[in-house]
């Protein structure tokens, strides 16, 4: 367990923003479980939920990096969680899945090749004896936007994307579960998403292309 509470290279949770950042958040609260939503709900709705570029330079990937931004992938939202948590001895670990979107813009889709998301980030908090799924990828502005409710967390139960929107439509659909991890595979991420988005890699390094993947 101690190494889910460990800072590590990527999830840098001893820097002292992410310290301050977790101190300020949960100063008010006296349980893990309490501090844990706090952490999530901070998370979920601060940064905006940008699906489009992925930056797998190692200084752009670390926890310290992403908190100075204003928008993140689901997995960037999901390190950040972590290393809050981490921060406040929580113990926290990254999960990474195989997910199929059914509402993916159609921009995203014509440039993907597909509908489905590889390898989409959430993290597992442990609370009160239990590893507990938080997703906080979607803010609750774009979940309004999506016609679907914006997931809740409450320290007990999972929190993972429902199957379907409001409306009953199909919503998300998981895959494949890749497992869980104590800091960021970044090298089995980039081979995951080479082998799903092989025309992706190919113009990369073309301009006008919404969806970006930076390795520099």
């Amino acid at each position: 367990m101690q190494k889910f509470k460990a800072s590590t290279t990527t999830i840098n949770s001893n820097h002292p923003d992410i310290q301050s950042l977790a101190q300020k958040i949960t100063n008010t609260y006296t349980t893990n479980k309490e501090k844990a939503i706090a952490l999530y709900y901070k998370v979920r709705d601060d940064w905006k939920y940008n699906p489009y570029n992925i930056n797998f330079n190692p200084e752009k990937l670390k926890a310290s990096h992403i908190i100075q931004k204003e928008e993140g992938h689901c997995i960037d939202k999901a390190v950040i969680l972590i290393a809050l948590a981490r921060a406040v001895e929580i113990p926290a670990r990254l999960c990474l899945a195989k997910v199929r979107n059914h509402i993916a813009t159609e921009k995203l889709e014509e440039e993907l090749g597909t509908n489905i998301l590889v390898p989409h980030g959430y993290a597992e908090l442990w609370i009160e004896g239990s590893w507990v799924k938080a997703t906080p990828a979607f803010n609750k502005e774009l979940c309004k936007h999506l016609k679907v409710a914006p997931l809740e967390f409450d320290g007990e139960n999972d929190s993972i994307f429902q199957e379907y929107d409001r409306s009953g439509a199909d919503f998300m659909e998981y895959l494949e579960d890749y497992g869980h991890f104590e800091d960021v595979p970044a090298d089995f991420m980039y081979q995951l998403m080479k082998t799903h988005y092989p025309t992706v890699f190919e113009k990369k390094n073309q301009s006008g292309l919404g969806f970006q993947i930076h390795s520099e």
